[in-house]
């Protein structure tokens, strides 16, 4: 993987999940631009999925478990969406702040699977 993608990938996810801590705990409810956030962070992921098919094609195999990054990229695919559709449904301001932790940890997910990629298994 390549590694300004996926520090561009952190990054957005962190700022969103900021941005929508900022607003659930101001009281505000998810708008436009909280769920674009999230809508966002799904679309450099799907990126992502596109690039972890190329890249063994490419000479870029995973260098870590596969099935391991496979789960965090199912995952990290997945949440965006139901947080989003979560909060489109409910619209209250807790699911503003839902939806800043579901950034965060997708920061996370992405680093971990950054990690996996590069990190040659032990075994």
């Amino acid at each position: 993987m390549i590694l300004w993608f996926t520090a561009v990938q952190i990054a957005v996810a962190v700022a969103a999940g900021l941005f929508c801590l900022i607003m659930g705990f101001a009281g505000k409810r998810p708008g436009d631009w909280t769920v674009g956030s999230l809508a966002l962070i799904e679309l450099l992921l799907i990126v992502q999925v596109v690039m972890a098919i190329v890249s063994p094609f490419a000479g870029n195999p995973a260098l870590g478990d596969p099935l391991e990054y496979g789960v965090y990229l199912v995952s990290a695919v997945l949440l965006p969406i139901g947080g989003g559709l979560w909060a489109l449904l409910e619209r209250s301001r807790w699911s503003t702040v839902i939806m800043g932790v579901v950034a965060l940890s997708l920061a996370v997910m992405i680093w971990r699977m950054q990690v996996i990629w590069t990190t040659p298994m032990h075994g």
